[in-house]
């Protein structure tokens, strides 16, 4: 299966950082902070939340000035890692490809809002009576999908075996 364009693997996480853009800044102005749209009962709300940690609020609580910022660097390297990856073509296989194309947009969503906002707004909430999963965003779907892509491109990708001497 031939691979796919390079262009097209940057316009698609060109589009889940515009999407994941679009909905935070939806959520932020259609919501206070804390503030809550039950959209399922016992199911799911839209929430709005500001997450300073990483993801499903980890180190969400550490009020250290230098955490945005080792965050911030820490998603700019993995960020010019997958960028340079996809562009030289050293990602095998469809579906490892647009897996870092998801990650690689959905970091560059996160990071965009700890840039401008020091937070990243989370708003899907996903609950079962009293138990919640973290609050997310798209960008954070975006990051997670892409990475079984890549788990999956790695199981499913198959090698010839090298042949050498016995």
């Amino acid at each position: 299966m031939k691979a796919l364009e390079n262009s097209r693997l940057l316009w698609l996480a060109a589009l889940v950082l515009a999407a994941d853009q679009i909905t935070k800044r939806a959520i932020a102005s259609a919501l206070e902070p804390g503030g809550v749209a039950p959209i399922i009962p016992g199911l799911f709300n839209i929430v709005h939340t500001d997450n300073r940690g990483v993801a499903f609020g980890i180190l969400a609580d550490a009020h250290s000035a230098w955490l945005v910022w080792l965050l911030i660097l820490f998603s700019l390297g993995v960020m010019s890692l997958l960028a340079w990856l996809l562009v030289s073509n050293r990602i095998p296989g469809i579906p490892g490809q647009v897996g870092a194309a998801l990650i690689l947009g959905g970091a560059a969503g996160n990071v965009l809002d700890r840039v401008v906002r020091h937070s990243v707004v989370d708003f899907l909430d996903f609950y079962v009576g009293s138990y919640h999963w973290p609050a997310f965003n798209l960008a954070d779907s975006a990051i997670v999908i892409g990475g079984g892509l890549i788990v999956f491109s790695l199981l499913t990708e198959h090698k010839e075996p090298a042949r050498g001497k016995v």
